[in-house]
């Protein structure tokens, strides 16, 4: 039995479930340091929401700058292996999701700030 298989499963698992640990750690001590705060009576200011248009569009960029970043990878792949190509085609779907956003992102921020 070769123990190469084992080690990367146990890494695929492990690195994801670290990395969840440790977001629920910053949260967990974030929300200590709030409360002790309000324990002090120190007033703890709230972080601000960004409007429905900022995270639309913020959505928007990362989901087309993600699906550009697929399709040109796997068109260079393309180059060397004949099948990459077919896997290039899925970077579309990313895209067009983003197009959505960025057209939802001008609707919403039109619907707050009407014109007249």
């Amino acid at each position: 039995m070769e123990p190469i298989g084992l080690v990367a499963v146990v890494f695929a698992f492990s690195v994801p479930l670290a990395a969840i640990y440790a977001w629920y750690r910053v949260r967990q001590l974030r929300t200590q340091e709030r409360l002790a705060a309000i324990a002090k009576g120190v007033s703890v200011p709230t972080a601000d929401e960004l409007p429905p248009h900022a995270r639309s569009r913020k959505a928007a960029i990362l989901l087309t700058a993600g699906g550009l970043g697929y399709l040109i990878t796997f068109l260079l792949l393309a180059r060397y292996e004949a099948d990459a190509a077919q896997a290039a085609v899925f970077g579309v779907i990313p895209i067009c999701v983003g197009i959505g956003y960025f057209l939802d992102a001008v609707l919403v921020q039109r619907e707050m700030h009407p014109s007249a």
